[in-house]
């Protein structure tokens, strides 16, 4: 047998002088094979996806987009565990825009059913829906679904790149592929000698990668565990690139200005001020508005103040009232749902004690704390593209039709992102910067928003009023009778994202609402839709940060109604209905010390949500300071099913719990003369250290599902407060913002 010293040598020598790349593996379920988006060049090899093996060392190709999630994290510690090499060695890059990358979670989240009581057999109707998404190939990063999409599809990388190595190795030597193990990038033979997994790069490139069995749990050293971040090192040291750091050769910078009005077009402009202002390139006309391209970022915002426009009228109410006089006015109408309607809620329940309460909640913009860019080069045959973004094909695909070529012509880079919340998922600021770009061929433009255009010219979570009824009898609850009216989120974002346009009932519309685990025998969600010409888009839980506020907050006077404890009131609808969800509701009241006596001085405000297949519970304190009220502690307590990084798990939901906590507070978008009034973070302000809670966060694992992380924590965090300020003032909190009617500490 030859040398095992020598094979290596003569591998690594002819590795390090033929290939340039090297090979990619990935291995997942498909029923017909998708292209690789990962380009073989000269003696190279590109099997598949999501793992790319050269002489420098192993790069994961992460399919999702890091906006501060921690996804990349996660997701290369699924293909690293199964991989088998060292977590310092450990490379990532965002994949490129490919249908290969499709989120087939996404779409399993689409069916018009509440996600804790899936049959086996609606389960696997989920997954065949998942698979569809193939034929549409969305590249998307929302939902909560990173995760759940990647879970199996990166350790099957990791292992069939790993099994495909041993049998490169074997292959060489001589020896049985069983005989050799691995450890940290290298396999090694029984005699202890050891090559690299690049030394068997090209090797491995012309070997069909085989179907293997995953690790069990009880292996695992990454996951389950807290990792360092994969981004850590470059986000504290500044090199980190995000899409407003992106530097160009010979760029210019640009900004816009829209037609306040949303939608609305631009009758007149005049630029003559604007253009002859020292820096200024050239003043460009787009549809609804102009953009202003000068030698940097401040002179373009200065410039673009001096433009004179005569703008249209806004396609909608103009007016914040004449708003809620037009989602009122939805209930008139038939439902466009009703996904829940248990028992009969149309008749009367001798001898229950009835209820009913009314709930608004505003528009809200997602104030990404990095504003809307991105940076084109246009050079006539070609377009590349340089932005933070949630849905890369989406992206590539709006951009290619705004300048007149086709997607294979546009390279998108996906830059690392400073806030999402869904706002990137949207492909408007990519588009007006290759259109921009186009006007200005074979020159670099940076299109930058400036906070003021981003915040008015959102697409907006939606505003929404929900009416509720409801009854109790010998201390339960025995009727919940909900109807919500406003916007669809869903009709509009499907139709600019897919060209389609969304069927059916809108589940998204009801969700956090119709979908909660609770027992009531008489329970009916309907939801009907409001038309309005505005844009409506994606919010950090969607539909469950409007349901669940109104949804838990009702739940909580219908316990006072009952003259019952909030918290055993909830479990004892749920004990029966879902075990899980019961357990949280448990962990909170334990963590919390939860008695349900009142304390002078102090309010306590219990909530609960299930959404993105996550049962979320929390305990949130008031404290009565000197005439202002002061969050003072929270607790959260969920079950994420499988606990893949529990540290980074705790930041999300508690990161959720703030989004949350400063919409409830201080979020609110409203319209005058058909424009926003908030401009700024002085007009759309946010928790800051001194007034938000010091929280504790449990994470539990019933082991049955593998929840999401990034949303969950949102939802019932409004209601907890809500109902908070009640066990404190004893007034019922029904429309947020709550600075509206509390002395909240600022």
């Amino acid at each position: 047998m030859a040398s095992f010293k020598k094979i290596a040598r003569r591998t690594f020598l002819i590795g390090s002088a033929a290939i340039v790349g090297g090979v990619a593996f990935g291995a997942y379920k498909f029923t017909r094979p998708l292209e690789n988006p990962l380009v073989a060049g000269p003696n190279e090899a590109a099997l598949n996806p999501f793992i790319f093996i050269d002489q420098e060392g192993v790069t994961i190709i992460t399919p999702r987009a890091e906006m501060g999630q921690g996804v990349h994290t996660t997701l290369a510690a699924l293909a690293a565990e199964e991989l088998d090499i060292a977590w310092e060695d450990v490379r990532v890059l965002h994949g490129p825009p490919a249908q290969a990358y499709y989120n087939s979670a996404l779409m399993q989240a689409a069916l018009p059913m509440a996600e804790y009581s899936k049959s086996a057999f609606m389960q696997g109707v989920s997954e065949a829906l998942g698979e569809a998404n193939k034929l549409l190939g969305m590249q998307l990063t929302g939902g909560s679904t990173s995760m759940l999409d990647g879970y199996e599809r990166l350790r099957h990388a990791g292992a069939s790149a790993r099994e495909t190595l041993k049998l490169a190795a074997a292959q060489a030597l001589g020896v049985s592929a069983s005989s050799l193990r691995t450890q940290n990038g290298r396999i090694i033979a029984p005699d202890g000698n050891s090559v690299s997994y690049s030394d068997m790069a090209t090797l491995a490139a012309d070997i069909d990668p085989p179907q293997v069995e995953l690790r069990p749990k009880s292996e695992w050293k990454y996951l389950g565990k807290t990792m360092p971040r994969v981004d850590m090192l470059s986000k504290a040291t500044g090199t980190a690139e995000f899409g407003i750091d992106v530097r160009v050769e010979g760029m210019k910078f640009a900004t816009l200005r829209m037609n306040p009005r949303l939608g609305a077009p631009m009758k007149s402009l005049d630029a003559s001020a604007a253009q002859n202002m020292p820096g200024v390139e050239k003043i460009i006309e787009l549809e609804g508005g102009f953009a202003v391209v000068a030698s940097n970022t401040w002179l373009a915002f200065q410039a673009a103040d001096a433009v004179e426009v005569d703008w249209g009228d806004a396609p909608y109410p103009p007016e914040q009232d004449g708003i809620w006089q037009a989602i009122e006015a939805s209930f008139e109408g038939k439902p466009n749902s009703t996904l829940r309607n248990d028992g009969d809620a149309d008749s009367a329940i001798e001898g229950a004690s009835e209820i009913s309460a009314e709930y608004r909640v505003p528009f809200l913009a997602h104030a990404t704390m990095e504003p809307m860019n991105a940076t084109a080069l246009y050079t006539g045959d070609a377009l590349e593209i340089w932005c933070g973004n949630q849905g890369p094909t989406i992206v590539r695909d709006r951009c290619a039709s705004a300048v007149g070529l086709a997607p294979e012509q546009v390279t998108l880079h996906t830059t690392l992102m400073g806030g999402g919340f869904g706002r990137r998922g949207e492909s408007d600021f990519a588009v007006f910067a290759s259109q921009v770009a186009k006007a200005m061929p074979d020159t670099p433009i940076q299109l930058t928003w400036t906070r003021e255009e981003d915040m008015s010219h959102d697409f907006f979570r939606p505003a929404a009023i929900g009416r509720y009824k409801g009854a109790v009898k010998d201390g339960k609850a025995v009727l919940l009778d909900a109807k919500v009216a406003g916007p669809s989120v869903t009709i509009g974002a499907m139709k600019r994202m897919t060209g389609f346009t969304a069927a059916g009932p809108d589940k998204v519309h009801v969700e956090g609402a119709f979908d909660q685990p609770y027992q009531i025998p008489n329970y009916r969600v309907a939801g009907h839709l409001t038309d309005l010409e505005m844009p409506i888009g994606f919010w950090r839980s969607v539909g469950n940060s409007v349901n669940a506020f109104m949804h838990d907050s009702f739940l909580d006077e219908l316990a006072h109604a009952a003259g019952e404890d909030p918290l055993e009131f909830r479990l004892a609808m749920m004990r029966e209905e879902h075990a899980p969800s019961a357990a949280v509701l448990e962990a909170v009241r334990d963590m919390s010390g939860w008695s349900g006596e009142k304390q002078a001085g102090i309010g306590r405000g219990v909530a609960f949500a299930h959404s993105f297949g996550t049962p979320v519970a929390q305990v949130i304190e008031v404290i009565d300071e000197d005439g202002s009220i002061r969050i003072n502690r929270a607790w959260i307590a969920a079950d994420l099913g499988i606990a893949l990084d529990p540290g980074n798990l705790e930041a999300q939901l508690y990161g959720g719990m703030i989004y949350g906590l400063s919409a409830a507070c201080f979020g609110e978008i409203t319209f005058a003369d058909g424009g926003v009034e908030q401009g700024n973070f002085p007009d759309y302000d946010a928790l800051r250290i001194h007034n938000a809670p010091v929280t504790e966060v449990k994470i539990m694992e019933s082991g049955n599902h593998l929840g999401g992380a990034g949303e969950p924590g949102t939802p019932p965090s409004m209601s907890a407060l809500a109902n908070a300020l009640f066990d404190l003032t004893g007034k019922r909190a029904r429309t947020l913002p709550l600075m509206h009617e509390f002395d909240l500490l600022i």
